[in-house]
């Protein structure tokens, strides 16, 4: 651990001076928690941008659809000048009015529109829920996207650690089998077996470093950076949390039981169902009449005097309903396809309920078998070290051979990589579970 932590100290100093050039942001030049990166995808993150806007949008969904059940106002006016010949005069009048206005204000309000005011409001409230879920969501897909390029970073760090010790000590190998080649206690056999040991190694360094730049430029991205040209191959993040192992204990029963009622994905889906049934009200409401109801203030000329200035006024209230006897069946067929929807998101919602199932389970046994695997390498290490030592010491005896002595490194090697793997495999393994259980957003508003 203190090799990666001087590890990334370095890289750090390494390209902090890009990082100034280059107008790089305060978070790119300082320690980063997992936290951080994960506050920062809040407020920087593109798809959790997209979503926010998504919702807002959703806002004014529901304003749309609560307002067929609201009053409206209307006000109007109208002014007419017709030629001579097409107004009608009355016998014993004098003058011909050819002018007219006439202005007004009106309030309507639906009294009765066979379920459909009402559905109207019960409909806005399930819009609201079900955008707010979606939102959450994308929030929880992009939060563990996140955590998994964290520790994706930590990793390729760690097996640059572990690929640059096994190539350390290859290189003594060689060195070793060289002074003793030139001493002419060993054969030239000897030094071409440890040069192609170590060449052998050099390939997995190459790896690991490129690795580490690759998952930089992720984790760069998924929080929203847009890196500068000048920036070129690594970038100078500085990552000071490790991979999450501690103790975390969750039976199948209750990681399922947790999943069905925290994962937004559901409360989405039955909002859907919520939906699309008040759509079938709304669809049968043609089938029934409509009344509404009606009060206003009216302005208008004197139809039988020439002066435009001689105006009426006054209030007017009533009410009017409307019933379509016959509509060419189109009732029916809204009907019939609300119907076929309402029916489509019941089986979406149990469709997801068992995917859902299903990804906790399959989570649930991928974080079991990482336990089981980080657990049994606890001590390997340590004997891998030992063997090494013994097989050094063996050779130096004269008792083994040098076969033992590279079959001991590359165990170490293989050890240490096993170890490294093995808690990045156990953290997200545990990042996964909680995604699937729908626990990441209740540990992210702590």
């Amino acid at each position: 651990m203190k090799k990666l932590t001087l590890f990334l100290l370095l890289a750090v100093f390494t390209f902090a001076v890009s990082a100034e050039e280059t107008n790089a942001p305060a978070w790119l030049s300082r320690p980063l928690s997992q936290a951080d990166c994960i506050n920062i995808a809040l407020a920087q993150n593109a798809d959790i941008l997209k979503a926010k806007s998504d919702l807002e949008a959703s806002a004014g969904v529901v304003v749309q659809t609560r307002a067929v059940a609201l009053p409206t106002l209307q006000a109007g006016g109208k002014y007419t000048d017709e030629e001579l010949s097409l107004v009608q005069k009355f016998p014993g009048t004098n003058g011909t009015p050819h002018q007219s206005w006439n202005a007004g204000i009106q309030v309507v309000q639906g009294i009765y529109e066979g379920g459909k005011l009402i559905a109207a409001i019960q409909a806005a409230s399930a819009t609201k829920k079900q955008s707010i879920a979606q939102y959450q969501t994308q929030v929880a897909d992009t939060l563990l996207a996140v955590r998994l390029a964290y520790y994706d970073v930590l990793l390729a760090a760690q097996q640059i650690t572990v690929n640059e010790a096994s190539v350390k000590l290859l290189q003594k190998e060689l060195d070793d089998q060289q002074r003793r080649f030139d001493a002419g206690t060993v054969p030239h056999f000897n030094v071409l077996r440890a040069e192609v040991a170590l060449a052998n190694a050099k390939p997995n360094l190459f790896h690991a470093t490129n690795q580490y730049r690759v998952s930089k430029n992720v984790l760069a991205n998924l929080l929203g950076y847009n890196l500068p040209r000048e920036v070129l191959e690594n970038i100078p993040l500085n990552l000071t949390d490790t991979f999450d192992i501690t103790s975390w204990n969750m039976i199948l029963p209750d990681a399922i039981q947790q999943a069905l009622e925290r994962r937004t994905e559901l409360t989405d889906l039955r909002e859907q169902v919520v939906l699309q049934n008040l759509n079938i009200v709304s669809a049968k409401s043609g089938y029934k009449p409509v009344i509404q109801a009606f009060a206003g203030y009216n302005w208008q000329n004197n139809e039988f005097n020439t002066d435009l200035s001689d105006q009426l006024n006054g209030w007017n209230v009533g009410g009017q309903m409307t019933w379509a006897i016959f509509d060419g069946g189109l009732t029916i067929g809204k009907v019939q396809q609300a119907k076929a929807l309402y029916k489509k998101s019941q089986t979406e919602l149990e469709d997801r309920s068992r995917q859902i199932e299903l990804d906790v389970r399959t989570a649930y046994s991928d974080f079991l078998e990482a336990k089981e695997v980080l657990d049994s390498q606890t001590k390997v290490q340590e004997q891998a070290e030992e063997a090494l030592r013994e097989a050094n010491a063996r050779f130096d005896a004269g008792t083994g051979t040098q076969l033992d002595v590279l079959d001991a490194e590359t165990s170490l090697t293989q050890a240490r990589t096993t170890q490294v793997q093995a808690l990045h495999d156990y953290a997200t393994a545990r990042a996964r579970l909680e995604r699937a259980i729908g626990a990441e957003l209740a540990s992210s508003k702590q």
